[in-house]
């Protein structure tokens, strides 16, 4: 089992899969990088992904405004963009309740 760390690399999923399936890692790897693919091309296509047990993936449109850098107080504009969102289901919330 890889050490607790707050951030999960592709690398450690991969390594994961490895010790429960066997499968070799370049193999896993080459799965996660197909499915983070098909994610985007999906939300690009859909604005959304419902995985089911799991939650719903949004892409969402922020327009632009104004932001200000508080080191030295300028006003800069921020530029609009799309950023993806997530909803967790109820099935997935109740698990990780459970698991505390």
């Amino acid at each position: 089992m890889l050490p607790i760390r707050n951030n999960l690399k592709k690398k450690d999923i991969a390594e994961l899969i490895n010790e429960k399936l066997g499968l070799p890692t370049s193999l896993n790897q080459k799965i996660i990088d197909d499915l983070i693919q098909i994610l985007i091309v999906n939300l690009i296509s859909f604005k959304q992904v419902k995985i089911s047990n799991f939650g719903t993936f949004f892409l969402r449109k922020k327009n632009k405004r104004i932001g200000r850098n508080p080191k030295n107080n300028k006003s800069y504009e921020i530029s609009e963009r799309n950023v993806v969102t997530f909803n967790n289901s109820d099935d997935f919330k109740i698990t990780l309740n459970n698991n505390e």
